[in-house]
């Protein structure tokens, strides 16, 4: 069984909500272990602990150069549901392409569904997500890669699990 950093584990009829934040992970795996990818199949089911699942979302930015059909096909394939956006290209050239609003919203609107919010991401941006959802008397779990995730975000959560080599997979 998954356990967190405090050695605790989650209750067996907690329903939880799954929101994973692609772009982050997919970078944090390839920093951090050369030519990696994150396993979402194992991922889910350490999430999940044996616990129901009410929805598993992973956010997806799509470029024209990158054809993502056959991983969104895996996800889905899984249990995921898939949900994209393209990458916006300013005028000066700079892009724009994260799904932070989109998580929280979603986040937010399924709260009083579950009893468990899983965010799968190690962006600080979302510590404030992170609090109201816990002011709303949902527990938080964050699973992300340690050495790519906010202090303040892994301070928030309920509870913090961090993804180890063990749930990486080689290209």
């Amino acid at each position: 069984m998954y356990t967190s950093q405090n050695g605790s584990a989650p209750y067996k009829n907690q329903r939880v909500a799954v929101f994973a934040d692609v772009q982050n992970m997919f970078y944090s795996a390839r920093s951090n272990y050369y030519d990696s990818r994150l396993d979402y199949e194992k991922l889910l089911v350490a999430v999940l602990k044996g616990r129901p699942l009410v929805r598993a979302i992973a956010y997806l930015v799509e470029t024209e150069e990158v054809d993502q059909s056959g991983f969104k096909y895996l996800l889905k394939s899984i249990g995921w549901e898939v949900r994209t956006k393209q990458l916006k290209i300013r005028p000066d050239g700079s892009t724009k392409g994260d799904w932070d609003m989109g998580i929280a919203i979603d986040a937010i609107s399924i709260s009083g569904k579950v009893d468990t919010v899983a965010l799968v991401s190690g962006d600080g941006d979302f510590t404030a997500l992170v609090n109201h959802l816990k002011a709303s008397g949902v527990r938080v779990e964050v699973y992300s890669f340690e050495r790519n995730t906010a202090s303040e975000l892994i301070n928030s959560a309920t509870e913090y699990y961090p993804i180890d080599e063990s749930f990486l997979r080689k290209k």
